[in-house]
């Protein structure tokens, strides 16, 4: 009995043709080709090179695959790379608009992240926030400095700014 397919618009209701044939598996994979299987998997390959004119894209292909949120966000990055693949081609503009525009974002996100601990730091008039710290200096045996040990005094200790403040 065979199954019943589902209509896949893919296929447009057709079963998929496997290219693999022998070649799924490994033990048979290792038996070698026949002269007809080597013919084929030539033919196969010879039909993998693309045109010189290829890909080719449909009329309206980027309008269907991206929304347009994301290709107003991609709209200067695209001019970028639009500019530089005459020069430098089309792989190393790509590679370079994505380079420069994950760079921006990192540098992005520590400013953000430095902006964030700076200003919602932990104190005494609220629970949340950053606890920031910094630790006393090293002393060594040989340490001449003694004021080192006592730069705080014993009512300063976790005051979380509240000797700080205009209360």
């Amino acid at each position: 009995r065979v199954p019943v397919v589902p209509d896949n618009s893919a296929t447009l209701g057709d079963r998929p043709m496997t290219i693999a044939r022998r070649m799924v598996r490994d033990r048979e994979r290792m038996l070698g080709m026949t002269d007809e299987e080597r013919a084929w998997r030539k033919k196969w390959l010879d039909a993998q090179k693309l045109a010189p004119e290829e890909p080719v894209y449909p009329k309206g292909y980027y309008e269907q695959m991206y929304n347009p949120i994301r290709r107003f966000y991609k709209a200067p990055m695209n001019k970028f790379e639009n500019m530089l693949t005459p020069t430098i081609g089309r792989t190393p503009a790509a590679i370079t608009r994505h380079l420069i525009s994950k760079v921006t974002m990192a540098v992005f996100a520590l400013y953000a992240t430095y902006y964030y601990m700076k200003y919602n730091r932990m104190d005494w008039m609220r629970n949340g926030g950053w606890k920031i710290t910094v630790s006393r200096q090293k002393m060594y045996p040989d340490t001449k400095d003694l004021n080192v040990l006592y730069r705080t005094k014993g009512n300063q200790f976790f005051v979380n700014g509240f000797d700080k403040s205009p209360i």
